[in-house]
């Protein structure tokens, strides 16, 4: 109402009710992109389901393939394993508080001003392991990528890497992801990394474990 007064007083009133309506779409688009970037973490989920979904109509449709809830012996459960013609990663999802910092600081994470030794270390024992294990069913050296999708919180930037580990919203990281090749496979390797995977990884529980 009141960008219509200022508008109509300064030029007329069909301007005053356009830039009204302007600003109405606006503040309606930020409020159902917080809402809606927040919405995973307000129902106590981490994400896994959302960025399945994103998987199933982006990357699986450009010759990628993906392996779901997979143990990594020793680590526990990876979330997903995303196996393409531009290298292999693993993906962890996560939905921190919507006003959670999420940011890098010399090279490392941190959440709100505190490190997440524990994460890292899962995150990145778990694609040494992935890597180790399918290089060793396949014969030829593969090399696995952690990242990690964050559904909720404020990045600093985006995406941005610390402690080995790629960090971005779904989508970015998905794009990135495309646009960050390690690796140049034909068809026929990623069908060979993706049944190794399913040999080597059995299908997980619910909750990726610290390593021993």
């Amino acid at each position: 109402m009141l960008t219509f007064v200022l508008c109509g007083m300064l030029v007329n009133a069909v301007f005053g009710i356009v830039m009204a309506l302007v600003v109405t779409v606006l503040d309606a688009y930020f409020h159902w992109r917080g809402y809606n970037a927040s919405s995973v973490w307000r129902r106590g989920l981490r994400g896994e389901e959302r960025m399945n979904r994103w998987l199933r109509h982006t990357l699986e449709r450009r010759g990628h393939r993906v392996l779901h809830a997979r143990t990594v012996p020793g680590y526990g459960r990876a979330d997903q394993i995303v196996i393409g013609p531009g290298g292999v990663w693993l993906v962890h999802n996560e939905a921190w508080h919507p006003e959670a910092e999420v940011a890098p600081y010399g090279g490392r994470l941190f959440i709100d001003g505190r490190t997440q030794s524990a994460l890292v270390k899962r995150l990145t024992g778990a694609a040494r392991e992935t890597a180790r294990l399918l290089s060793e069913r396949t014969g030829e050296p593969v090399t696995v990528t952690p990242v990690l999708a964050v559904h909720g919180g404020r990045l600093a930037r985006a995406p941005f890497e610390a402690d080995g580990i790629v960090f971005a919203p779904p989508l970015a990281l998905l794009r990135w992801m495309r646009r960050n090749p390690t690796a140049e496979y034909p068809a026929e390797r990623v069908e060979e990394i993706t049944r190794a995977g399913v040999h080597v990884l059995p299908i997980g529980g619910h909750t990726m474990q610290t390593a021993a």
